[in-house]
């Protein structure tokens, strides 16, 4: 999921970067800027911070578990 509120500031600031004179614009451009900005975030190949965190949370365990693995190791060979 995406962080709430990231999608309106995005449009939220490119619409104060529009003109003065465009602010009768602003309504429709912000519903075109958010659908427009929706539909590439879609495009994108992106996981949630969720999965992101699952994923560093096994990578962690496994860098463990390979560092204990390689100690065992160094053992055996140290003794044989």
């Amino acid at each position: 999921m995406r962080k709430p509120g990231v999608l309106d500031e995005i449009v939220d600031r490119i619409s104060d970067a529009l003109p003065p004179g465009a602010a009768e614009l602003k309504s429709d451009f912000e519903k075109n800027a958010r659908g427009a900005v929706q539909g590439a975030l879609a495009k994108m190949d992106l996981v949630t911070r969720e999965e992101f965190d699952i994923q560093v949370a096994l990578l962690e365990r496994t860098r463990e578990k390979l560092d204990r693995l390689e100690k065992l190791l160094e053992e055996q060979q140290a003794r044989g």
